[in-house]
């Protein structure tokens, strides 16, 4: 008959902690000075990013694009050089391209929205024409 899952965690623990004693008594370690490990389980442990802007540069944009294709998500940033309002065509000087996977992509969306719906919330709707 196959073992439970409480069966096999209890008895891996079991043996875990005899090799810890082993080892202790090899070591002339008394074995309750000897570290018990844990039975082994999955744990998800969050990863905290620590954040380099040692080489960070700025830029301002008041253009933006998209452009995609299957594999990446590009971004196209620049600045509106025309400021004559009677003009047929307005110049665009792109500065910046960023190109994202479209999982990054799709989470850097997720936190823009959220970002600029706690920017309304605080400051009012921003309505675009």
């Amino acid at each position: 008959m196959a073992k439970s899952k409480k069966e096999n965690a209890a008895a891996e623990e079991a043996t875990i902690a005899a090799a810890v004693t082993e080892a202790a008594s090899a070591k002339s370690l008394p074995a309750e000075k000897a570290v018990k490990a844990a039975p082994v389980e999955a744990v998800s442990v969050p990863i905290k990013p620590r954040w380099d802007d040692s080489k960070m540069q700025s830029a301002y944009a008041n253009v933006c694009n998209v452009l995609g294709t299957r594999e990446e998500i590009t971004l196209l940033f620049g600045t509106n050089k025309a400021w004559q309002a009677g003009s047929d065509e307005v110049g665009v000087q792109l500065s910046q391209r960023i190109v994202l996977t479209p999982y990054t992509a799709k989470r850097l969306s997720q936190m823009m929205e959220q970002g600029v719906r706690e920017y309304e919330q605080r400051f009012g709707e921003i309505k675009l024409s």
